[in-house]
């Protein structure tokens, strides 16, 4: 069973005009919808707690964001705005995310689609990064381990910028495997081959750094050559998708070359993982994506496969 989550809340996050980053993104996203009609459409997303943003970002943080004026426009850094609507679209994006892993570890072959805004991946513990507030599949991931929902998950980010939020909140962990494919060297810099684990994680972090250029062949490559047998060594108890749209060859921020097909391949590679290791259970986040045409046929074709029992 395939659920999505979507809030108004998430089309009211204001970034400015001409911000990348913008409320269009979701609306063609929303338009994906309409390929997967038997889907459970959850529209009033719940918000998450202080506790759950804490196990992810520090309380000072937590303070931080809660304390932003309420009547304009703030730059939080040089590409996060946070808008009178922020707050509560952010707080509710973690918590669409918290409630999607309830639901995924649920029943079988249960798989949600956050659709939600601001991104998360490059948001640190401490601080905003890259469009992102709260990191809200790190949050989703922390909150399943805290609440012995998953002693193990894993997170395949293939948005085409690096994770680097979700990289450093479980550099420690064993119980996290964070896989990622992006574009390299490349915005945020982080993400080299060396980056592989600390500690207790050591090994628990598997960077493909992709040159601007590769496409499919690259990446199909990669699944098979890297992230799959990654997977069978770990047999996580829920799979996680930093689902990012903008690898995609007509994307404007960066140089991947990827088909809108491949978006499909590597989905229908993740749900055969997932039906292998844990009953099934996905749960993909949206990330980036910044060609409106491209994005909604990519989302389409990645719903229609997490549709598929």
């Amino acid at each position: 069973m395939l659920k999505i989550y979507h809030d108004p809340a998430f089309l009211k996050h204001d970034t400015g005009a001409g911000h990348p980053e913008s409320a269009d993104r979701l609306k063609a996203v929303k338009k994906a919808f309409e390929i997967v009609p038997e889907a459970n459409i959850e529209s009033e997303c719940p918000y998450a707690q202080q506790a759950d943003i804490e196990l992810v970002h520090a309380p000072e943080y937590y303070k931080y964001i809660n304390s932003q004026p309420n009547g304009r426009l703030v730059m939080l850094d040089p590409d996060t705005v946070f808008s009178p609507a922020s707050l509560e679209a952010s707080l509710k994006a973690a918590g669409a995310v918290i409630d999607a892993v309830k639901f995924a570890v649920s029943d079988k072959n249960n798989r949600a689609f956050c659709a939600v805004r601001p991104p998360g991946h490059h948001a640190e513990t401490d601080k905003t990064k890259g469009f992102c507030i709260f990191n809200n599949i790190a949050i989703g991931a922390a909150y399943a381990i805290a609440n012995n929902l998953a002693e193990r998950v894993a997170i395949i980010d293939w948005d085409v910028h690096h994770g680097n939020g979700t990289q450093n909140t479980f550099y420690d962990s064993s119980q996290v495997l964070y896989i990622s494919l992006h574009q390299y060297p490349y915005y945020p810099g982080s993400g080299a081959a060396n980056e592989t684990g600390r500690g207790e994680g050591t090994g628990y972090t598997l960077n493909l750094p992709m040159s601007s250029g590769n496409g499919d062949t690259e990446y199909r490559r990669a699944f098979n050559d890297l992230i799959l047998p990654a997977l069978e060594k770990f047999k996580p108890n829920l799979i996680m998708i930093s689902a990012g749209f903008d690898a995609h060859t007509d994307d404007p921020l960066a140089g991947i070359k990827l088909s809108t097909e491949f978006y499909s391949e590597m989905t229908r590679m993740l749900v055969e993982a997932a039906a292998k290791y844990c009953q099934g259970g996905i749960v993909s986040v949206f990330e980036g994506g910044y060609n409106l045409k491209v994005l909604a046929e990519s989302v389409m074709i990645h719903l229609k496969e997490l549709s598929i029992e």
